[in-house]
């Protein structure tokens, strides 16, 4: 009995395709089987808008009543033109002439010295060109004059200055005495004012200030001018 089987034939040759292609199809239904869903369906009653019957608005007949016309205005009255007779006498205004002639004689019009107001200026200490100079400053740029200024006056407010009034008074600790004064243009000391815990050290402070000596003005575009001045005087208390 001869078999009816191709011996050529290879049945596995495309085995692995097929196996790939019912691997995919299987896996898609899958994933569709289980996504799949559904939902029951309900009628949704909205109910029936009830507009009601409409309302008939009923609108009051006005009657327009003619208002009278106002009435014609009176007729003017006659004006009354009085005569008047001209009797009386008008002064009559003269317009003399401000224009001279050569015989008016000339009257000389003496001359009004106008006394010059003096303008006081006044500039900063730490923003004027030349500053005020301490007696033994003269020396130096204008950076080692006001070294110098403020050097001599702490030393000369610390050999003046009474420091134990304050331990008289009754006061401890540190003391701070703020001095404000200006150096005028001729180089005196004016307009002191002191700050202080107590008013006796005030005037203590305005007493030694008096006692600077007479400095050199300071000047601005070569003119002298007022400087105003601020000195702190601190020192403390022994116990």
């Amino acid at each position: 009995m001869e078999l009816k089987k191709n011996p050529k034939a290879n049945v596995g040759r495309n085995s692995s395709l097929f196996f790939a292609i019912g691997l995919a199809l299987m896996l898609f239904l899958t994933n569709y089987a289980i996504n799949y869903k559904t939902y029951d369906k309900s009628l949704i009653d909205i109910g029936t808008l009830d507009m009601g019957d409409e309302l008939e608005e009923e609108v009051p007949i006005t009657e327009t009543i003619a208002t009278p016309p106002p009435p014609p205005p009176p007729p003017a009255a006659p004006e009354v033109i009085e005569v008047v007779e001209d009797e009386e006498e008008v002064e009559e205004t003269v317009i003399e002439s401000t224009e001279t002639s050569q015989d008016d004689e000339i009257v000389e019009i003496e001359e009004v010295e106008v006394q010059e107001v003096e303008e006081v200026e006044e500039v900063p200490f730490a923003v004027i060109e030349n500053v005020p100079v301490f007696p033994g400053c003269e020396s130096g740029n204008n950076e080692a004059k006001k070294a110098c200024m403020n050097k001599k006056m702490n030393d000369f407010i610390a050999k003046k200055f009474n420091t134990d009034l304050a331990q008289e008074l009754g006061l401890s600790g540190i003391q701070q005495i703020r001095v404000f004064f200006k150096i005028d243009k001729n180089g005196d000391i004016v307009d002191v004012k002191a700050r202080a815990p107590h008013p006796s050290l005030e005037k203590e402070a305005m007493r030694v200030i008096g006692l600077l000596p007479k400095m050199k003005p300071g000047k601005q575009r070569g003119k002298a001018v007022r400087v105003p001045y601020y000195l702190p005087i601190k020192f403390q208390v022994q116990d």
